[in-house]
């Protein structure tokens, strides 16, 4: 069986639950070794247990920098380089623009901008020549959002990222490129609101996607390899939408 990802050293942060999951699930299956980060022990062994024998997790808040360098040291103690970097860790909730407080600011921005712009900058060092580096960025940062306007802002600060590290990185050959998922049925899509409005909320954005349905995250997960693989290697700085057309029509 063809595992176009074979001997590669992969890390995914966030990689216990919706896209982080199954991300590093296909990376797996693709033949990579994967490391993945979370918040929770217990969930974390869940994941790992999910993933197979490959994978390795390490205890981390991808906005806390202490934890990043743990990370990085690990990963250097146990595999010595990185080829595969998916800086995936962010969240966010709603708040409309009136009831929006430093604190929802300062946490969000903390994972999704500072904690994704250092995740990457400790890779460095571990980065092989010719290394993939993909983040998670999302419609949203070209959409409108009621209520969601930070978040959205994050996103769209990462998308940047892409660009611009594609140039600093262009003389080690290192690919920096975004993807953007449309909504996707995750735990995380499904805790902006209360239980009772789940349902609702996802027949709203299912709506207004062309193909009438939620992603889910296994859709993500293939394209994540595919940006990893080789198969993408003149695919650099872009923004790859995995929205169902929700952004494009």
């Amino acid at each position: 069986m063809n595992k176009p990802l074979s001997g590669k050293i992969a890390l995914v942060t966030g990689g216990t639950s919706g896209i982080g999951l199954a991300s590093a699930q296909e990376l797996a299956a693709q033949g990579a070794q994967v490391f993945i980060t979370g918040r929770r022990q217990q969930e974390l062994d869940a994941a790992v247990s999910a993933i197979g024998p490959t994978a390795l997790g390490i205890r981390a808040d991808a906005s806390v920098l202490s934890d990043l360098d743990r990370v990085y040291a690990q990963i250097a103690q146990r595999s010595g380089r990185l080829d595969i970097l998916f800086a995936n860790a962010g969240g966010g909730d709603m708040q409309a623009l009136g009831a929006i407080t430093e604190e929802h600011f300062d946490r969000i921005f903390a994972t999704n901008v500072r904690g994704v712009l250092f995740t990457v900058q400790k890779a460095l060092p571990l980065l092989t020549e010719g290394a993939s580096v993909i983040l998670t960025a999302s419609t949203t940062s070209v959409q409108g959002t009621a209520g969601f306007s930070v978040y959205s802002a994050s996103k769209a600060a990462v998308r940047n990222f892409a660009r611009s590290w594609a140039l600093d990185l262009k003389d080690r050959g290192i690919r920096v490129n975004a993807v953007s998922p449309g909504p996707v049925r995750t735990p995380g899509l499904g805790e902006l609101v209360s239980e009772e409005h789940r349902q609702g909320l996802f027949d709203a954005l299912a709506a207004q996607v062309p193909l009438g349905r939620l992603g889910e995250p296994q859709e993500i997960g293939k394209v994540v390899a595919f940006l990893a693989s080789d198969a993408a290697s003149f695919i650099n700085a872009t923004e790859m939408f995995v929205d169902g057309g929700m952004a494009q029509v």
